[in-house]
């Protein structure tokens, strides 16, 4: 199995972080028929309510690339960058393995 995972957080102003977390279930949403995208998780913690998780596997690097280019997630980008307490940082590539939910 050759596929490409990401996973990583997003950081909100206090008290954002629902609102953060929508945009970025909305962004699942838009991405989720994109060629090669397999998973895209978002999650949060009680212990960190302003800290937004995302999980990502894609059949390749360049699939995910293009999923950038999907009508609305580049305005959902918008939405979120004035919300975020820090700098977005690259996720954690990953070479998935296999395991149950990946085709």
């Amino acid at each position: 199995m050759n596929k490409y995972g990401l996973h990583g957080h997003l950081k909100a102003s206090p008290g954002k972080g629902g609102q953060l977390a929508n945009i970025l279930l909305e962004a699942a949403q838009l991405v989720s028929t994109a060629k090669g995208c397999q998973i895209y998780f978002i999650s949060r913690t009680e212990a960190e309510p302003d800290t937004v998780w995302i999980t990502e596997v894609w059949d390749s690097p360049a699939d995910h690339e293009a999923s950038l280019q999907v009508p609305g997630v580049r305005e959902l980008i918008g939405q979120a960058m004035p919300i975020l307490a820090e700098s977005p940082q690259r996720g954690q590539i990953l070479n998935v393995l296999g395991g149950h939910g990946v085709a």
